[in-house]
């Protein structure tokens, strides 16, 4: 049991500890204090969702039907780029970029994102689904959830260290120009995936 969740909880940790499009949205409005315990929330509940049908035998089914992955890979591809395109167009605002201002988005659009960010990203399954669901089964009928929840556990530790933990960095990005910066960042890196989605 302890060894199951153990290695559940390295695996997940492995794999959820990438600089990536979901983590970089979460970093964003942790560091700007916008709705982040909705994004967390959001991030590792859909990490929760996507690790139980893994374990429980789904990835099994997207394996066998790859046009799946290809719809969800160029949606990913358009929303990725247009994410990124909006925020290298932010970044040419600075002064909107205060962490100490108000939020400029509503919640139902902060949800929208880390709701799209995530399920319309196909390595989320690849990774989530397919790999920590065949490497659960390797651990026996009762040790596979175990193996489940030490997986789980590490996406809510990592989402909510980065989500809240965030906010200790915001005061060394207290100026524009340190936004500005961030935004150029998660933006370039938003289209390093989209492209790297497209022709991959």
């Amino acid at each position: 049991m302890l060894d199951s969740t153990a290695a559940g909880l390295l695996t997940g940790l492995s794999l959820i500890v990438a600089i990536g499009a979901q983590n970089a949205y979460v970093l964003r409005q942790g560091l700007a204090r916008e709705h982040v315990g909705l994004v967390v929330a959001i991030c590792a509940l859909s990490d929760v969702v996507l690790i139980t049908a893994g374990v429980a035998g789904i990835g099994g089914i997207i394996e066998h039907a790859p046009w799946v992955l290809d719809v969800i890979r160029w949606l990913g591809v358009a929303f990725l780029a247009w994410y990124g395109v909006s925020s290298l167009l932010r970044a040419r605002k600075p002064e909107a970029l205060r962490a100490d201002e108000r939020a400029t988005v509503s919640r139902r659009g902060v949800a929208a994102r880390a709701l799209a960010l995530t399920w319309l990203n196909p390595h989320v399954y690849l990774d989530t689904v397919l790999l920590l669901g065949t490497i659960a089964n390797h651990e026996g009928t009762t040790g596979r959830w175990w193996f489940a929840v030490g997986a789980a556990v590490a996406s809510i530790l990592w989402f909510c260290g980065l989500g809240f933990g965030a906010r200790y960095a915001s005061r060394f990005l207290s100026s524009a120009r340190a936004w500005q910066v961030l935004d150029v960042l998660i933006g370039l890196t938003m289209l390093a995936i989209a492209v790297k989605l497209a022709t991959g």
